[in-house]
């Protein structure tokens, strides 16, 4: 009977009524992805650059170089935040919204040091994302990448995280700490743009890919994008307080955090002391765990950075380390981060 229902309107040239029970089922992982999506989707732009071209090729006739990336709205004023990489040096940038808008952008500030930047265009009212927490991400967990690569707007990757805290050298030359690792497959133009939990919280700015890799994808922590986001907004630079020393997270033995009654289950430990520097001059050591600063317990490099960048530059700062059985205290006095540092 159903199916003669069916073919009586395919007979009469109309669309055929599905029922109920027919609707679309779809498995737990397809709902997270879909959620996510529904969720950040509308805050990605598809960014567009302009770049004086080099003096050989203008003698050539072609006066700029285009490039394209992506972004996402972090204010309903026209705030987005992006890669340092993607729009630096541009002389023209220009922003597709979800709706299918183009607006000009004017670049807000720039931070090569984490690979960020903050973009503005001349519109109110648009949709935003919700920014995460990066802090309690975990190896394995499901993530989703929204953006535009290769120029094919609104696509969508999904994956997992596949390590935590990697170090990654920008175009700069410099480290970037605490990078996210995932396996959700990103491409050039998915620079900048958000990469996604199961619940479409951003934790992270998609921000590089390993050439010639299969899988091995990076983006900056949330954490660390709200942080710089909010220095370039209000100053335009972000400046940091700078220790001088090289650092990676460790697990703590569970003995020696009950006996020195930490909460964390990790701490910042230093694996090099640049010589010269607020470190070295305070007495910090390869070797030493970092647990404390200022009186905020340390966990990880997210930790340590925000904790320093609460700091002003050149104020006295206490920092809790662990060096051997001993719990000490040492005053240090950081000092603002070099330009090549």
């Amino acid at each position: 009977m159903r199916t003669e229902l069916l073919l009586s309107d395919i007979d009469r040239g109309q669309p055929a009524a599905v029922a109920v029970d027919d609707a679309p089922v779809y498995d737990a992982y397809s709902q997270a992805v879909i959620g996510a999506v529904d969720r950040v989707g509308p805050a990605v732009v598809s960014l567009g650059m302009a770049r004086p071209a080099p003096e050989r090729l203008q003698r050539r006739g072609m006066p700029e170089l285009r490039g394209a990336g992506s972004g996402v709205i972090i204010a309903p004023d026209g705030y987005i935040l992006t890669n340092s990489h993607v729009v630096q040096s541009a002389h023209r940038i220009e922003a597709r919204l979800q709706d299918g808008r183009t607006l000009p952008a004017q670049l807000v500030g720039d931070d090569p040091y984490s690979d960020l930047a903050v973009i503005r265009v001349p519109e109110g009212g648009l949709p935003v994302a919700d920014l995460g927490d990066s802090s309690h991400l975990r190896v394995g967990q499901l993530v989703v990448a929204v953006g535009n690569p290769l120029g094919f707007q609104a696509t969508v990757t999904a994956g997992v995280i596949s390590a935590l805290g990697r170090t990654l050298r920008a175009e700069t030359g410099r480290l970037i700490d605490n990078v996210i690792q995932t396996d959700a497959a990103l491409n050039p133009g998915n620079s900048g743009g958000p990469l996604a939990n199961s619940q479409g919280m951003v934790i992270g700015i998609n921000t590089a890919v390993i050439a010639g890799s299969q899988g091995i994808c990076f983006a900056i922590p949330v954490n660390t994008a709200k942080w710089v986001a909010f220095q370039l907004i209000r100053e335009g630079h972000v400046r940091r307080a700078y220790l001088g020393i090289a650092a990676q997270v460790i697990s703590l033995d569970r003995r020696i955090a009950v006996a020195h009654h930490l909460a964390a289950a990790t701490a910042v430990r230093v694996t090099e002391v640049h010589p010269d520097t607020a470190a070295a001059h305070a007495g910090l050591r390869v070797g030493d765990l970092i647990v404390g600063i200022g009186g905020a317990p340390i966990a990880t490099l997210d930790d340590l950075m925000l904790a320093l960048g609460r700091r002003a530059i050149g104020e006295s700062v206490p920092v809790e380390i662990l060096r051997g059985a001993e719990r000490i205290t040492l005053e240090t006095r950081p000092t603002e981060l070099p330009e090549n540092g």
